[in-house]
């Protein structure tokens, strides 16, 4: 899922990815909501916020929404640039893991600090929000990045666009067999249900575990990781052994 990049991935690796980091986004934004009555998956109702907040003078207020979408920006800013900066054969597999890896940590602060420490003032929710934000944005640079902008799993706004414009072309007959628009269609409606399932067992699992909830989201996560690393390890495996085999023959041996 994260070891291949842009045009050398298969629809199979973008679906893998898509779904399990839209259940992840998923979850992050019903929890927010429930405990913080705020969006973080996505920055669009920010904006409107913003322009509201701008309008009325409430300056603090406009300057502290301003930051959550400067942290969106910033954790996309930050996957992309780990990831071209390191788009080498040795390196590309830890510049995918390493947004994974902050987007965790993120949230299971958020979730260690909500347990222990939160004692819902508004600067701590600010301030939550925000390292929510920043986690999303991670994962939404990361995801559209090593895809080609394929896949992008924190928000169904330009998910549920393209899924119209796509069954829009299966209302003509030279479509409908068409490959490349039923793998499309296929990817999207398993991101929007993704997404939607993580919602609604995120909503479930907190009003039974609360604060936990988060350590469920690091094991999602976690998945993708491990999943990865062990594909990476089976592929240097194969390798090592066909570097084995070519020398052997090399010099006349027989296995």
């Amino acid at each position: 899922m994260l070891r291949k990049y842009s045009n050398y991935r298969s629809f199979s690796d973008n679906l893998k990815l898509g779904i399990l980091t839209a259940f992840s986004a998923g979850m992050v934004n019903v929890i927010s909501v429930i405990v913080f009555f705020a969006f973080t998956s996505n920055v669009t109702g920010h904006y409107a916020i913003l322009a509201q907040e701008i309008a009325k003078g409430n300056w603090y207020q406009g300057a502290v929404v301003l930051i959550w979408i400067f942290l969106f920006f910033a954790g996309n800013f930050t996957s992309n640039c780990l990831i071209i900066h390191n788009n080498t054969p040795t390196g590309r597999y830890m510049a995918h893991a390493i947004p994974v890896f902050l987007e965790m940590a993120c949230l299971m602060f958020v979730g260690i600090y909500l347990h222990y420490f939160y004692t819902e003032s508004l600067k701590e929710t600010e301030f939550l929000v925000a390292a929510m934000l920043f986690a999303m944005g991670l994962q939404n640079g990361l995801t559209a990045s090593i895809s080609n902008s394929k896949v992008k799993t924190t928000h169904l706004t330009g998910l549920t666009t393209d899924l119209g414009m796509v069954f829009s072309m299966f209302t003509k007959k030279e479509f409908r067999n068409d490959k490349k628009l039923i793998q499309k269609a296929q990817l999207l409606l398993g991101i929007m249900f993704s997404y939607m399932a993580g919602g609604i067992i995120s909503g479930l699992l907190y009003y039974k575990i609360e604060n936990a909830t988060f350590i469920v989201v690091g094991l999602v996560l976690g998945t993708v990781l491990l999943y990865d690393y062990s594909k990476l390890q089976v592929t240097r495996f194969v390798q090592r052994r066909r570097s084995y085999q070519r020398r052997y023959t090399l010099y006349g041996k027989k296995i």
